[in-house]
């Protein structure tokens, strides 16, 4: 099976190949949440590169639970104006006739403390993370978690209305959803909590109203860990049950990856694999295709279709997981901030993504010294993060990237900007 080979979804909606742009938070909506030029011209570059389907980065249905400063936002009607606004946005970034999803999203617990020094939760469980960046959680109540799942739908189906093509539910990396489907952050003991089936309530109700709202041939689709690879949290055999309800449910795409901030594994941070392995092989941790065997054992149980996305550079490597089946769409993310056509490349024959990595290597010898400490190699983690995030706002501000940029100047320039853009947003 081809990389070139178009995708028919469950919904009947065709992907013209097998290669996907993954969410990136783009830290670029105006102080109201609303989309800007420069998003405009970010994603209307990558609508250019080649790949079949582009996912927007965090999407938030709540301006009080956002994942950064600078993050879309959808928590209310929008007037005709703003409609327009994003229907600009769509269509710069679906002007090459690929797809263009929103990915839907609220960062419960995993709110900057600088945003909300108590944000919602399913339990008051703070991140075990030092550094006083996260604040105390506060456990929502029944009818505030019935609010949260009317405001998934209501952006969902303005998603729709303003051009998207379709929505991907995200319920991955320790947002909140994906914390009410872990027994770490969710103890509860009332119907949203404790048993799977009732921690996977929220996510399946999400899913049940969005579909209702917008109708049977509108793609609707879930970003879900494959574990959290952390004790006591969210298993495989957990992420497997809930594929099966969801390929019930008419999901169109399940889009495979996993970790939290707690266990950054998204990240792709050397050494920070799980210690324990939930029964499948050992190349699940190498280099490239992270999550490959994860959704290999997932086919063996359920046809919805299957995104992976994480680490992948080599076409041979997309071929293969594409044709050995375990994949039915490859998503690419950090390559595509540096060589944003590595799509169409890839599609024409080439045989290699720019790799691009800023690693521990440049790290002062200090911290060099302690990067066997799983708390400063997060920081490394997200310090290469921060690399990317500046080169997503060259893109939209210039066109262009800025590869000689120093990490630890894109942290300290991440930083001033998260700081100006929270300030706008009260003023």
């Amino acid at each position: 099976m081809s990389l070139t080979q178009s995708l028919s979804l469950p919904c009947g909606a065709q992907l013209p190949n097998r290669l996907a742009k993954a969410a990136m938070t783009e830290g670029l909506a105006d102080a109201r949440g609303i989309p800007t030029e420069e998003l405009e011209r970010l994603y209307g570059i990558w609508s250019d590169g080649g790949c079949g389907m582009l996912l927007s980065g965090n999407i938030q249905i709540d301006r009080d639970h956002l994942e950064r400063p600078g993050n879309v936002i959808i928590d209310r009607e929008l007037d005709n104006d703003e409609r327009a606004v994003f229907q600009r946005w769509t269509n710069a970034a679906t002007r090459n006739g690929n797809h263009f999803w929103a990915q839907i999203s609220h960062a419960g617990r995993q709110t900057f403390s600088t945003i909300n020094p108590h944000p919602k939760a399913p339990s008051a469980v703070k991140l075990g993370l030092p550094g006083g960046q996260f604040g105390e959680p506060v456990a929502l109540e029944d009818a505030e978690i019935e609010e949260i799942i009317a405001g998934f739908v209501r952006a969902v189906r303005i998603s729709k209305e303003v051009g998207f093509t379709g929505v991907q539910i995200h319920a991955a990396h320790g947002y909140l959803i994906s914390q009410f489907l872990s027994p770490r952050s969710n103890q509860r003991d009332d119907r949203w909590g404790g048993s799977l089936e009732n921690r996977a309530r929220l996510l399946l109700t999400v899913i049940e109203q969005s579909r209702a709202e917008v109708g049977e041939a509108f793609p609707i689709s879930v970003k879900l860990n494959s574990a959290d690879f952390q004790k006591g949290g969210f298993e495989f055999e957990d992420s497997l049950q809930v594929v099966t309800w969801l390929q019930e449910r008419g999901v169109d795409l399940i889009e495979i990856s996993g970790g939290t901030y707690e266990q950054p594994k998204l990240l792709g941070i050397e050494g920070m694999e799980p210690a324990d392995n939930p029964g499948v092989a050992s190349s699940t941790v190498a280099r490239e295709a992270y999550f490959v065997d994860f959704a290999k054992a997932m086919k063996d149980a359920v046809d919805v279709p299957l995104m992976v996305t994480g680490g992948f550079r080599s076409r041979a490597a997309m071929e293969q997981a594409v044709s050995s089946g375990a994949a039915d769409v490859v998503g690419l993310g950090r390559p595509l901030c540096v060589q944003t056509d590595g799509a169409k490349r890839i599609l024409e024959g080439a045989d290699q993504l720019p790799s691009a990595e800023k690693t521990l290597s440049l790290l002062p010898g200090a911290l060099k010294f302690l990067e066997g400490i799983k708390t400063v190699r997060a920081m490394a983690g997200f310090a290469t993060q921060f690399w990317f995030y500046m080169q997503i706002y060259a893109l939209g501000r210039t066109g262009r990237t800025d590869p000689d940029l120093s990490v630890f100047k894109a942290w300290r320039s991440v930083e001033k900007e998260h700081a100006q853009r929270l300030k706008a947003s009260r003023a």
